[in-house]
């Protein structure tokens, strides 16, 4: 289930995308707020006390460097991971740094899934409104559809990879610390992005305030 879920997210967002609006639709975005909560939850509750706990030093350098590294990657995905939908109708070139921007993502994120079932869910819950729009955006653009596909397979797999490499190489108990600290700093930043945006005008209605509790009690009773 390890490698098969994050496959499973991205096929359920393509199926998303094909019934409902991402950039308008309340479901995607009551969604997109819930796997928000859930992805920061499991990060807090989870993932820093376990990295706090290993006694390595500069582990908080390396959460601020998995921060800064995700403003950077953003900087180049323009913000799908949180939401943001960008159509170019104008422009057929395969997007390149879109593709690296996401799978660099992807990667990191499979890494410390094996260590926790929690955040296997949680990655799984965010991976399926970013393909999603992922997938709205690339059959929106005038990219060859097998190359759309190319896409998403790609993306899709990037996250098992992470998984297996971590799984099947010999990465040490330090270099394993510093790894995870980078994922929680970029956690960090795309899930408090997501609940900052995840409102017009970033103001929270009765619903939207609900569903991001649920995610966070869900994540802590889990």
């Amino acid at each position: 289930m390890l490698y098969i879920l994050p496959l499973i997210a991205v096929v359920i967002g393509y199926l998303i995308s094909l019934f409902l609006k991402p950039s308008s639709s309340t479901g995607f975005q009551l969604l997109l707020s819930f796997s928000g909560a859930f992805l920061l939850s499991v990060t807090v509750f989870e993932m820093l006390p376990e990295v706090y706990s290993s006694g390595f030093d500069k582990v908080g350098l390396f959460i601020m460097a998995g921060l800064l590294l995700q403003i950077f990657l953003e900087f180049l995905s323009k913000g799908v991971e949180h939401g943001h939908m960008h159509h170019s109708g104008n422009s057929v070139k395969f997007p390149y740094l879109l593709l690296l921007s996401l799978s660099l993502h992807a990667l990191l994120e499979g890494f410390p899934l094996n260590q926790s079932s929690d955040l296997l869910h949680g990655v799984v819950i965010h991976k399926i409104p970013v393909a999603a729009i992922l997938a709205a955006f690339l059959f929106h653009s005038k990219i060859a559809k097998y190359k759309a596909f190319l896409f998403l397979a790609v993306f899709g797999l990037m996250t098992p990879l992470g998984s297996w490499m971590h799984a099947n190489f010999m990465i040490s108990e330090e270099y394993s610390a510093y790894i995870n600290a980078m994922v929680i700093g970029i956690f960090l930043h795309v899930s408090t992005t997501i609940l900052f945006e995840a409102s017009k005008n970033h103001s929270f209605n009765a619903t939207k305030l609900a569903v991001v509790i649920s995610g966070i009690l869900l994540a802590y009773f889990l």
